[in-house]
């Protein structure tokens, strides 16, 4: 009686324990959930840039494309903007500003920062903050964001300097994660490689290029350069 007594206490307490352990690990996940990045008078543009916007080819951009406080958008045709051109205007210089606020509020985002660095290829990444001090790429294999059921959780990844994909390469969205959710700071310069896919909207403080056939679905934006498209597709997210 004893015995079988002493193995029901010790059953309770491993239940116990492992609820305790499952609540311990929701609170600390929960505890560490991202806030979306407010672009504010900048989130209707699908290209933003400082300097120029240039596109070479069949190019087309669902959203508004904007300069400030440069005064060059070209290529548009034969490229096609599904949305409206502000050169040198006021909206366009109120996104500018509203970009700068955005940038500087993703850059300065420590709540439980995961350290990467290099190539994300390959890997499947939850919802969260990642960090790198150097730059990123998406070179030997797909990326893959999951939100494990969660439409409302936010990725955000700040970099030093660069961003990178090589040829053909993809950012996939699974378990209900949402392109207007995923923020890239990128510390200098944004480069998306022949035919790639890519998610999210890029906040660059210089310059964004999208090479030929490029896809993405977001946001190329940068700070104080050019937005490059090459018959490329930028759709913005609703």
């Amino acid at each position: 009686m004893i015995r079988r007594t002493l193995i029901i206490a010790i059953a309770a307490i491993v239940v116990v324990g492992v609820v305790l352990v499952a609540a311990y690990s929701l609170t600390t996940q929960s505890g560490c959930s991202q806030a979306g990045v407010a672009l504010g008078s900048a989130g209707g543009f699908a290209v933003l840039a400082g300097s120029t916007v240039t596109n070479t080819g069949s190019s087309t951009v669902t959203g508004d494309v904007g300069v400030s406080p440069g005064t060059a958008v070209t290529g548009f045709p034969p490229g096609t903007v599904v949305g409206t051109t502000h050169v040198a205007d006021t909206p366009a210089a109120g996104a500018i500003a509203a970009l700068t606020i955005a940038y500087n509020d993703a850059a300065g985002r420590t709540l439980c920062p995961v350290s990467v660095a290099g190539n994300l290829g390959g890997q499947t990444l939850t919802p969260g903050l990642y960090k790198s001090t150097s730059g990123l790429q998406i070179t030997s294999g797909d990326l893959t964001l999951d939100a494990r059921g969660n439409v409302n959780a936010v990725f955000i990844f700040q970099m030093a300097s660069s961003l990178t994909t090589t040829d053909g390469r993809e950012v996939i969205l699974t378990g209900g994660a949402k392109a207007s959710n995923v923020f890239w700071q990128v510390g200098s310069s944004a480069t998306l490689g022949t035919n790639s896919t890519f998610i999210g909207t890029i906040m660059a403080d210089q310059s964004v290029s999208l090479s030929t056939g490029a896809s993405l679905h977001g946001r190329a934006m940068a700070r104080i350069a050019a937005v490059t498209l090459d018959a490329s597709t930028v759709t913005k997210p609703a």
